[in-house]
């Protein structure tokens, strides 16, 4: 059984005929996938992707007896199919399906051996958690082909262990905010002139608005309405959309942005995206925003010029969280009550969301001592309030 070999390079056009013929050998007189892959030539994240193409043909039958190593991303697809993202789990799922392909001594061993030698290649808390995730995930869809199968009790110690490690969101303060606008202003960019002003914006929208990284990669020109002083975000976490209110400032730096993009002639398409780069007049990606906005973080020195600790862009999304509660401390306004509206202006799903970004300061900490003693005090509390 041969595939067609095309030009120089030597590639080779499988039919469905011979994918099939392939996926189906493994798990006869015992052949294991790294078997199979190694007699036919082929790797073995293809015969995973070829059964999965089958599949989907409908040339595999679902109740086919072969033999595979417990990597089967046919619960990630079927959540997603019902709405659900799942990418954290297909993220998990293929790192041990990698972890798998550098462990051809592993073949035809049970899942709990695997999870047992990926549980000990590395010895990190985020990873004995991530190794709890795949048990489960992998549990639930062996669960779903053999519903007798016992159901995996969740272990939740790796979790808390992890979340006891994590930092403290930074607050920063308006000095901070202050210079790191202004270095974004100024930000050294020869090779790519547009790209303080565009720079300057992100941090305007992540501070003003509250905006993750994702939203302002994905913010098109189509989603600014100016006449009204709106954005729109559309299909975010959570499947949410909605549409933001801007302050005044914050529009500005919208206005002074699209103008700069009419000097420099980019696209108009409403489908274009509001934050453009000057090399082919491309879109910013959520990774090159982070990496920018990180050197921004950097030359503030609220950051070290090495590795991950320190501030980071999404902790302006925090800020913005505190400072508006703040606000509303010195206007005096109840914050518990404009929650449910904050958690909407977030894209929260509830208010439980929302209260993980309430850090709390000694800003805070001052006026809500305030408004207690103030609330406290006899000719504003009802007497039974007092008395008691």
């Amino acid at each position: 059984m041969r595939g067609e070999v095309l030009g120089f390079e030597r590639r080779r056009r499988w039919s469905d005929e011979d994918k099939l013929s392939i996926v189906s050998s493994v798990g006869i007189d015992g052949s294991t996938v790294t078997q199979v892959a190694h007699r036919c030539d082929v790797t073995r994240q293809q015969i995973y992707r070829w059964r999965h193409e089958l599949k989907k043909k409908g040339l595999w039958p679902p109740g086919a007896g072969t033999v595979f190593l417990p990597v089967d991303f046919e619960v990630v697809e079927r959540m997603q199919r019902r709405g659900y993202r799942y990418e954290a789990a297909e993220v998990i799922c293929r790192r041990f399906d990698r972890f798998l392909q550098q462990r051809p001594d592993l073949d035809g061993q049970p899942l709990e051996t695997l999870l047992e030698h990926y549980g000990k290649a590395k010895a990190t808390a985020n990873h004995t958690a991530e190794c709890e995730k795949l048990a489960r995930i992998l549990n639930k869809a062996l669960c779903h082909d053999d519903p007798s199968r016992p159901r995996r009790p969740p272990d939740h110690r790796p979790a808390k262990q992890v979340a006891r490690g994590w930092r403290r969101p930074y607050i920063y303060s308006p000095e901070d905010i202050q210079k790191l606008l202004a270095i974004a202003r100024t930000y050294p960019s020869p090779r790519a002139p547009s790209r303080p002003i565009n720079l300057y914006t992100m941090l305007v929208l992540a501070y003003c608005a509250g905006l993750r990284i994702g939203e302002i990669a994905r913010l098109t020109l189509g989603d600014v309405d100016m006449q009204s002083g709106t954005i729109a975000i559309r299909e975010t976490k959570f499947f949410k959309s909605r549409l933001l209110p801007l302050s005044e400032s914050a529009m500005d730096a919208l206005r002074a942005l699209l103008k700069a993009r009419q000097v420099a002639n980019v696209s108009r398409n409403p489908e274009a995206g509001v934050f453009w780069h000057d090399q082919n007049n491309r879109h910013y990606c959520r990774a090159s925003i982070s990496a920018n906005l990180v050197t921004v973080l950097r030359m503030a020195d609220l950051k070290p010029t090495k590795g991950k600790t320190g501030p980071r862009v999404h902790d302006l999304r925090h800020t913005f969280v505190v400072h508006r509660i703040l606000e509303w401390y010195r206007q005096g306004v109840n914050p518990q009550e404009k929650l449910p509206y904050l958690a909407t202006y977030l894209g929260h799903r509830d208010i439980n969301s929302t209260l993980v970004y309430i850090t709390v300061t000694q800003e805070l900490l001052h006026e809500a001592n305030e408004r207690f003693r103030t609330f406290a005090s006899p000719g504003n509390a009802e007497p039974g309030e007092v008395a008691s």
